[in-house]
């Protein structure tokens, strides 16, 4: 697919920056239903991270382990939604959300990258899940899917979801692989090799993650979108 026709293909929005794990401060944990909610009323896309729990619903955290957003001990793989509900919070004392909660919450009033987060090799159930989770949206321009593991991403291809394949620059070995995609999602740290700076005029690219003026420079010619945190959403429009 070319690159003129992918860009049809997403909100506009997503061109303007992406909140990383939602619009998050001191107040808002990262992945919260309050990050989002700060997103939203900054108009901003966001993205979320997705994970598998025992009982196969998908919840919205970054890591596998619970430890470091909510100070307890817990595997989400090793637990069920009501186990997880009832027993931790974010450290900003709300709940750890569901994708289903978010979705419902954002109604696609921004659009959303969802990044898949497969455990000892669910690759297709998670994905089957998310599927599920998808199917009823209103405009599949709001979503782009993202994953390290191509064959997470691979059978939502027939679904008409932009998929972005996440690289590594330590895992540069696997850029042989940006022609099965619509996009890729890069680290920063590609766009100090000059092989790579002009990638975008063939292919949607995202990077991750900017966190400082330094970053931001370092990739703003040579990326569509930048996915943030820790710095002010409106320097990317400049």
């Amino acid at each position: 697919m070319k690159k003129s026709e992918v860009i049809t293909l997403i909100n506009p929005l997503f061109l303007k920056g992406v909140a990383h794990r939602g619009l998050h401060n001191k107040s808002y944990c990262e992945n919260s239903i309050l990050a989002f909610k700060n997103a939203i009323d900054n108009n901003l896309a966001f993205e979320l991270d997705v994970h598998l729990s025992k009982d196969d619903e998908l919840i919205v955290c970054h890591d596998s382990s619970l430890k470091r957003v909510t100070n307890k001990e817990g595997i989400i793989e090793e637990l069920t939604l009501k186990e997880i509900k009832e027993n931790y919070r974010l450290l900003d004392n709300t709940k750890i959300p569901t994708l289903k909660e978010v979705l419902e919450m954002n109604d696609e009033k921004v659009p959303i990258v969802i990044e898949l987060k497969p455990y000892k090799k669910n690759y297709k159930k998670i994905a089957k899940k998310v599927s599920e989770e998808l199917k009823n949206v209103k405009d599949k321009r709001n979503f782009i899917l993202i994953s390290f593991y191509p064959q997470t991403l691979t059978p939502f291809k027939k679904e008409k979801f932009i998929r972005c394949l996440l690289l590594l620059y330590k895992r540069k070995f696997l850029f042989v692989l940006r022609h099965f995609f619509e996009g890729l999602d890069v680290e920063y740290l590609f766009f100090k090799d000059k092989k790579y700076q002009n990638e975008h005029k063939k292919r949607l690219i995202l990077t991750w993650t900017i966190n400082d003026l330094e970053k931001l420079e370092l990739v703003k010619s040579y990326v569509d979108s930048i996915t943030f945190e820790d710095i002010d959403p409106s320097i990317l429009k400049k």
